[in-house]
């Protein structure tokens, strides 16, 4: 090992660090986009009151350097060696800081918090949001256009970061005094990691985060200023929005010894995107982590649905503009957790063994919606449930419906997909920790009626912050060379009489299906008080950790 770090002591390297919702961490990546140098450590997440979710901002800053020095460290080699800084984040967590000092005036308030949910329903059951829907629909028959229609149907959510920025306006009085004082800042992770590294000199964010805030205008690229004026969101607090693949400004030298080029600033979704390269319009990413994020390539212009799905900006290099189409199911890796602490099995690469050990799940459908149930039925109040149990059920056929459920949701939002989009699917890449569970690849792959490929990296967010970083320093020149780079772990191919390029169910599974549909469709709308013993967690800015 000595003499094989030795010989690494010329070459350069690209550092990415990925901040997720429970763990932080740095890899650092050869021209070969291996890994020769890792370091983790755990986000803890703060609950001061019921319903709140928070990080510390110094907690958080230190484990992002932390992570870095321990990267560089187990990699063996010079912190002068790194060519370029990439950060990915996860989305829709935010704070806001004092502009002369840095110094934050609360807690990074996480996309995970529901502090807003009242303000949320409130605005929601509205008549200006009456009225805002039914100008649209008049918009609409007029001229025909999608995005009226759109529009007439939006409603906020908690996922989003706009209600809980207006929260934090109206209950901490340091940030009104700043805000008058026109010496306050917004931003989410990567805006405020940026600031601290650049010393308070830089305060930006990139497109791909900020079109997930849900205050951003992803048509006319900006920030919304109907949407500010709408909610009295003050522009002056945001940050500049720049390409993901943009020069940032620098490391100061006293926090790593070196000035390091932040080279990008990517969210969490987007950036595995771009590291598993869906480069191509129709291309398909599946991340599965905590939750299920499906997004497809949609090229040089949003997609407009009426079905849940949301536009986001996939990344800006230079004067290519991608866009983005994303679904998401919330609970997959939240349930097979939710299992496993039941002790339904000890080890999660148990269950595809168990799953595989029967022939069927025994007529059990197990519904996974402890978060309500987002697109293409986006219903809130559904409830997570088991159906059909038997005295003959066995952990197994729990197991197996449990995993089934996750193939069946992925294969709702393919559909999804299938009926919106007008441009043909090329091909589909996965993700995230789930996807090392073959028995949920495989059924996904016969349900789809496509291949699927999952790749050896599994922490792909990391990955794309690299690639994007390492191309703006000419670590890496081509997409053609990044594509060379990839490696592959397993190919799953539709079995039976599922055809590449279409999307039948396969034959033995259409009554399963049939029965689990029914058994969602009796879990929906099962809270009729939003109060009644839920926690109404919401997943956006999970990244692929279980």
């Amino acid at each position: 090992m000595g003499s094989r770090r030795r010989g690494l002591k010329s070459e350069g390297f690209i550092l990415s660090v990925d901040v997720g919702t429970t763990s932080i961490r740095c890899h650092v990546y050869d021209k070969q986009a291996q890994i020769r140098g890792s370091c983790t450590r755990q986000v803890v997440l703060l609950y001061p009151e019921v319903g709140h979710v928070e990080i510390d901002p110094d907690s958080l800053w230190q484990s992002f350097i932390a992570v870095v020095k321990g990267a560089v460290q187990d990699a063996g080699v010079q912190m002068h060696q790194a060519e370029a800084l990439g950060i990915s984040t996860q989305r829709a967590t935010f704070t806001t800081w004092d502009r002369k000092t840095g110094i934050p005036f609360h807690n990074f308030i996480s996309w995970q918090d529901q502090r807003a949910a009242d303000l949320v329903r409130s605005w929601n059951r509205s008549c200006t949001m009456k009225i805002i829907h039914g100008v649209m629909k008049v918009v609409y028959f007029l001229t025909r256009q999608k995005r009226s229609l759109a529009a007439s149907l939006i409603v906020f959510s908690t996922q989003h970061v706009t209600f809980r920025l207006v929260w934090a306006l109206t209950h901490y009085k340091q940030v009104g005094q700043a805000i008058s004082e026109d010496n306050c800042c917004f931003g989410t992770i990567d805006s405020w990691l940026v600031f601290k590294l650049t010393k308070g000199y830089v305060h930006a964010t990139d497109y791909s985060n900020a079109s997930t805030t849900g205050i951003f205008d992803t048509y006319q690229m900006c920030w919304s200023t109907f949407l500010c004026s709408l909610v009295s969101l003050p522009l002056s607090i945001f940050p500049k929005v720049e390409n993901t693949g943009h020069n940032f400004g620098s490391t100061d030298p006293s926090i790593f010894g070196v000035s390091i080029p932040i080279m990008s600033v990517m969210a969490d979704q987007q950036a595995a995107m771009f590291g598993e390269c869906c480069f191509d319009v129709g291309d398909v990413k599946i991340t599965m982590g905590t939750g299920t994020f499906m997004d497809i390539n949609t090229g040089n212009k949003p997609h407009t649905s009426v079905a849940g799905l949301y536009p986001i900006v996939g990344w800006k290099i230079g004067s290519e503009l991608v866009y983005l189409a994303e679904g998401n199911a919330a609970d997959t890796g939240t349930a097979i957790k939710w299992a496993q602490e039941l002790e339904l099995f000890s080890d999660i690469r148990e269950t595809s063994a168990m799953a595989y050990s029967v022939s069927n799940s025994d007529g059990v459908c197990f519904v996974p919606s402890f978060s309500g149930l987002q697109a293409p039925l986006n219903d809130p109040k559904a409830c997570a449930s088991f159906m059909g149990l038997k005295p003959s059920t066995t952990k197994s056929h729990l197991v197996r419906s449990i995993l089934e459920s996750v193939a069946f949701r992925n294969k709702q939002l393919y559909e999804t997909m299938l009926k919106e989009m007008r441009i043909p699917i090329t091909r589909i890449r996965v993700d995230g920790g789930v996807s090392s569970n073959d028995f949920i690849m495989q059924l996904t792959a016969d349900l789809f009626g496509r291949k699927l490929i999952r790749p050896q990296h599994r922490e792909m967010s990391c990955l794309g912050a690299a690639l994007v970083a390492g191309l703006g320093v000419a670590f890496w020149r081509t997409r053609d060379e990044l594509k060379k780079l990839q490696s592959v772990n397993k190919v799953f191919l539709p079995r039976g009489a599922a055809a590449e390029g279409a999307c039948p169910s396969s034959p033995e599974y259409t009554p399963i299906l049939q029965s689990w549909e029914s058994a969602l469709r009796r879990s929906m709308n099962w809270y009729t008080n939003p109060d009644n013993g839920r926690s109404w967690i919401w997943t956006s800015g999970e990244t692929n950790e279980l």
